[in-house]
């Protein structure tokens, strides 16, 4: 998949193929964008790029990768890093209690090119994690010409982004780092002073829709402009969207906001919530109503501030819009406040039904 294939920000993907050009590529680089903006594929790509043992004649006479060749192909292993990032974690937990606490995850499917994940649970990229790429980053690279190292999200522990300023001050001079962030701001100064930002902005809703509608041929158009829409304009979360599992997370999600905004018959909140049960299913369920919720509470607030254009889940704006009659701002907050409780609540283990019941009667308006 050479850089033609990029959803979107041409400009960006042009200057990088630039300074590729000039052989002469930033040795630190934040990749900024918004959530499913293709930092990570991007920063795959350059990495291909680097290393391609036969980079394609282009048009525009700028570099490119083949996609073919034994270092793209062991690149782009990791291209789908959910997976290898679940692979790494199942790795680890089927190790012994002594040697878990001293491993940490880290994404190898070429010895020149390392993916450095948030660090479970807490997800943040912590001290180990990048004195391992200390310890290897002056070795200098051995299947291909560069050596790269992409931070997939920019959670840093204090001491690990203290210990990453050590490697940004003194480089070697065939290696790239990359920093992909939602919110640059979150990392040190010095850490930004010491880098090249590269910005990705989000897709436009129908650019994203004409995609979809490649990818998911099966959509109707009303299920692709709500996709694009909920995506905020993210190609990745477009590409992977599971739009079964959100409909039936939001259905859910919708009748705990209608059992608390009015204080009737239970039998249909107990019913919903009495199919949230322990174990890892029950967990990803709960996980996808609570983003589903949160979803339609963002959705209620732009209502009630009078700016329906706004609305995401457009294919309930009048459901959306009666519900928004029924209560106020100060509702909304309390209820984002409570699902927050919930979140809480999951990581300490709590009993899921209990916790829905109990957010949905807490908010209940008589």
């Amino acid at each position: 998949m050479p850089f033609a294939h990029f959803q979107g920000n041409a400009a960006t993907v042009h200057s990088a193929r630039e300074m590729l050009a000039r052989g002469r590529f930033p040795h630190a680089v934040i990749l900024s964008g918004p959530r499913g903006s293709g930092k990570f594929t991007l920063a795959q790509m350059i990495a291909k790029a680097m290393n391609c043992l036969e980079p394609p004649i282009t048009d525009d006479g700028l570099p490119d990768f083949c996609g073919r060749c034994s270092n793209c192909e062991r690149i782009g292993q990791a291209d789908d890093l959910d997976a290898r990032f679940a692979d790494a974690v199942e790795a680890r937990e089927a190790m012994r209690d002594t040697d878990k606490k001293e491993t940490r995850i880290l994404v190898q499917t070429h010895p020149d090119v390392l993916i450095v994940p948030p660090d479970p649970p807490q997800l943040l990229v912590k001290v180990d994690q990048v004195r391992h790429v200390i310890g290897h980053i002056y070795y200098k690279p051995t299947q291909g010409e560069h050596k790269v190292y992409i931070f997939s999200e920019s959670n840093f522990m204090k001491e690990a982004a203290n210990s990453l300023l050590k490697i940004l001050e003194e480089p070697p001079e065939y290696a790239t780092i990359f920093l992909l962030a939602e919110n640059p701001s979150a990392l040190l100064p010095t850490i930004r002073s010491r880098c090249v930002h590269l910005r990705l902005e989000a897709i436009a809703a129908e650019d994203v829709e004409t995609y979809l509608a490649t990818e998911h041929p099966e959509w109707a158009q009303r299920q692709r402009a709500l996709v694009a829409r909920l995506c905020g304009g993210g190609i990745g979360q477009a590409k992977t969207f599971d739009l079964a599992a959100y409909t039936a997370a939001r259905q859910d999600a919708l009748t705990l906001l209608r059992s608390s905004i009015s204080a009737q018959d239970h039998t249909e909140l107990f019913k919903v919530t009495e199919g949230y049960r322990a174990g890892a299913d029950g967990k990803d369920k709960t996980d996808q109503l609570i983003r589903a919720a949160y979803s339609l509470l963002e959705d209620l607030l732009y209502l009630l501030s009078g700016t329906p254009k706004l609305v995401r889940n457009t294919d309930l704006t009048s459901e959306l819009t009666k519900l928004a009659g029924s209560i106020d701002m100060d509702w909304v907050q309390q209820a984002a406040l409570k699902l927050g409780e919930v979140e809480t609540g999951m990581r300490r283990n709590l009993l899921r039904s209990l916790s829905l019941d109990a957010f949905a009667t807490a908010l209940e308006r008589n």
